[in-house]
């Protein structure tokens, strides 16, 4: 494979992830220390996504803030240039721009799409970079991951076995899918969540790595093995420098909880990141949903499965934010019209749950995200037994949704759509509503058929004649395995644009567009904003690995084939290369159902699959729908050629000053703005 496919990006948009005012707002002191405790103690967890990416990661992570010590922490590109003297400006500008989006993806694989990226630099001419450095320290670190900076021959995170890499079984290259399936059955039948693990696979056992501050194993008594008889031991404390860390940060925090439910929320934290409890963080979250409308909203843990190719081991996750009270004033009016837009849905209300309980819905201007990249909104718990006993929480994330940069580099165009002008004007009203239905309705609809104990369901076995449900103890997750993901994110999605073309005068309104005019436009351009997505999805499937690389990107292909296949949109272009493809959208089939039956077949039955725990059908539906047939993998090409960089954005640093105030410190949107930005972490 040309290793131009791995080239990190060049001139990547670059933006300040902007929080400030809102920080400023909070309304007493206390409030911005609790944010300032929670916001350290999220990104001491950045070395645990290091170590979960690949072995080289926290060694490149190190390397680049020590040639930013090394250099006299340069402030700006042209700084490092000058410091630098000597080396062609244009290597230097390629060693920034690698820098600068390994730390955004905290690692050397992208997080959006698995795939390796190196430096544009060559590897002789950062040789003679890192020799300019003339340090000792340097030289040393550089020599250990050199070599590994620039190997492309497991370019893609999956399964060791297929040729793949995954650092959530270090030391492990031999292991097999079926030895890891093996021992996250043993996990499960023990009762053992495996959010904070990781496996090593040694001679005749596996030892499974728990993240904790503490070495005391929880499982000494277990003598727990696999069913072929292999020993499966335990080893607390991975991590354990960085989550005494953590521990310590959210002890600090504790004296500036807003109400006894915070106080719970950052006991069971502390307990969960010590001990390696997975119950205890289980707590956390049922007090996290309880902690309605806090001022300074936070989540942190290994929260999202999707970069473990079993789809079951977390990656950590900190989000501290403040309330967007403008924005959420629209969100709550979704939230009160939730449950006629769910009966709405195409599928009979057996499957969906007895009683909607409206969450908490939230927009948050993003303080902290501690993680390989930042979402537009998330919808949590994970946990399921947690979401249907409790509830769950949606938030969306504003400044991410409006991050643009103040001084592009580049005039922006939109590839492979005539309606450019439109298009800009209303992506990021059409994605805010995509956004919050995916979130709201989407992650927060359906119900889980169950045995929840022996001979007792949560679902009249009379009324149906379903023959499969969730046994005692089974997740979704655990039951659709790696595909969980991307098949759930499919869901989400047709969710969204289903309700947005099926009701759009009763959910436009919510989120300000009102003339016919303006939700005619809405329509379209949620539509072309789908179609595009899956048709820029092609770059992150691989069709050696026949694999995909991106849940996300995985459904939205899906979505794609679907309205193609119904002939919503056909694809225009009279070059053989396809440079000049577009994507030519029928409206009138946005109106007269054909788009909506289209996307209602889609979404009902993945829905019933999901609900029912058919897992055989189930896939093989999904996976048959998000296949890449020749028809489309022919496009893969231009695709990659004409892709666009994805932003990097800067995060602030919040500052704990010596008379008790907090500052908090924002930064240039350059490259070294955001190595500049780590390197004030010191994680």
């Amino acid at each position: 494979m040309s290793q131009g496919l791995f080239y990190a990006d060049s001139e990547a948009p670059i933006v300040s992830l902007s929080a400030k005012k809102h920080f400023d707002q909070l309304s007493s002191p206390d409030l911005q220390k609790y944010a300032h405790h929670l916001s350290r103690a999220s990104f001491h967890g950045s070395r645990a996504v290091l170590d979960s990416v690949s072995p080289e990661s926290p060694y490149i992570y190190d390397l680049i803030l020590l040639i930013h010590e090394k250099l006299n922490q340069p402030h700006s590109n042209q700084e490092y240039i000058e410091n630098l003297s000597g080396i062609d400006p244009q290597d230097v500008t390629y060693y920034l721009e690698y820098a600068a989006q390994f730390l955004d993806n905290l690692g050397n694989y992208k997080s959006f799409g698995d795939r390796k990226f190196i430096p544009r630099i060559g590897q002789d001419k950062l040789r003679q970079l890192i020799g300019k450095i003339n340090d000792a320290d340097v030289s040393e670190l550089y020599a250990k991951v050199e070599n590994q900076i620039y190997d492309t021959e497991r370019g893609l995170l999956g399964y060791p076995d297929h040729g793949l890499l995954s650092n959530y079984y270090p030391h492990s290259a031999t292991i097999t899918k079926a030895e890891i399936d093996a021992v996250n059955q043993a996990l499960s039948s023990a009762g053992i969540m495996p959010e904070n693990t990781r496996v090593e696979k040694g001679d005749n056992q596996y030892k499974v790595l728990v993240a904790s501050a503490d070495s005391v194993d929880l499982y000494s008594k277990l003598n727990l093995q696999t069913d072929d008889g292999v020993k499966i031991s335990f080893q607390f404390g991975d991590h354990a420098k960085d989550f005494s860390k953590i521990v310590q940060e959210l002890e600090n925090a504790l004296p500036y909880v807003a109400n006894e439910t915070q106080q719970k929320l950052i006991t069971f934290y502390i307990e969960s990141f010590r001990t390696g409890s997975m119950a205890a963080h289980k707590k956390s979250q049922i007090e996290w949903v309880k902690d309605l409308k806090p001022e300074v909203e936070s989540n942190i843990g290994f929260i999202e499965t999707y970069r473990d190719p079993a789809g079951v081991r977390g990656e950590w996750e900190g989000l501290v934010a403040m309330v967007n009270h403008e924005r959420t004033a629209k969100f709550s009016q979704l939230v009160e019209n939730a449950g006629k837009f769910i009966a709405q849905l195409p599928w009979d209300k057996f499957y969906e749950k007895d009683t909607f309980t409206p969450p908490d819905f939230t927009s948050l201007e993003v303080l902290t995200f501690a993680g390989s990249g930042v979402p537009a909104g998330i919808n949590i718990p994970n946990y399921d037994d947690v979401r249907l006993n409790y509830g769950f929480k949606n938030v969306s994330l504003g400044n991410v949704l409006s991050a643009n940069p103040k001084n592009p580099k580049k005039e922006e165009v939109i590839t492979f759509i005539d309606d450019q002008d439109l298009f800009k004007k209303w992506r990021d009203d059409a994605f805010e509503v995509q956004v919050g239905l995916h979130e709201l309705l989407g992650h927060g609809s359906g119900k889980l058929l169950q045995e929840t104990e022996p001979g007792k369901f949560n679902f009249d076995r009379s009324k149906t004649n379903v023959a499969t449900w969730y046994k005692p103890n089974e997740t979704w997750a655990g039951v659709f395995g790696a595909n969980s993901g991307s098949y759930e994110e499919c869901r989400a999605e047709l969710v969204a644009l289903y309700l947005i073309l099926k009701d759009p005068t009763q959910v436009l309104p919510i989120f300000g567009i009102d003339s016919q005019q303006d939700q005619d436009d809405v329509m379209y351009i949620a539509s072309l904003l789908m179609i595009r997505a899956g048709l820029l999805g092609l770059e992150f499937w691989d069709p050696e690995a026949k694999k995909w690389g991106q849940p996300h990107m995985q459904g939205r292909f899906a979505i794609m084939k679907q309205l193609h296949r119904a002939g919503v949109f056909e694809f225009k272009h009279s070059s053989p290369d396809f440079t000049d493809l577009k994507i030519v959208i029928d409206k009138p089939k946005l109106h007269d159902g054909t788009a909506v039956d289209a996307l209602g077949e889609f979404l009902g039955s993945l829905h019933v699959y999901k609900s029912t725990a058919n897992k055989d059908d189930g896939l093989r539906y999904y996976l048959e729908k998000s296949n890449v047939e020749d028809e489309y993998a022919k496009f893969r090409d231009v695709v990659i050629k004409e892709k666009k960089p994805r932003k990097i954005l800067i995060q602030a640093n919040t500052v704990l000053k010596d008379d008790g105030s907090v500052s908090l410190i924002e930064y240039e949107e350059s490259e070294v703005g955001m190595i500049e930005s780590y390197y004030d972490r010191k994680v």
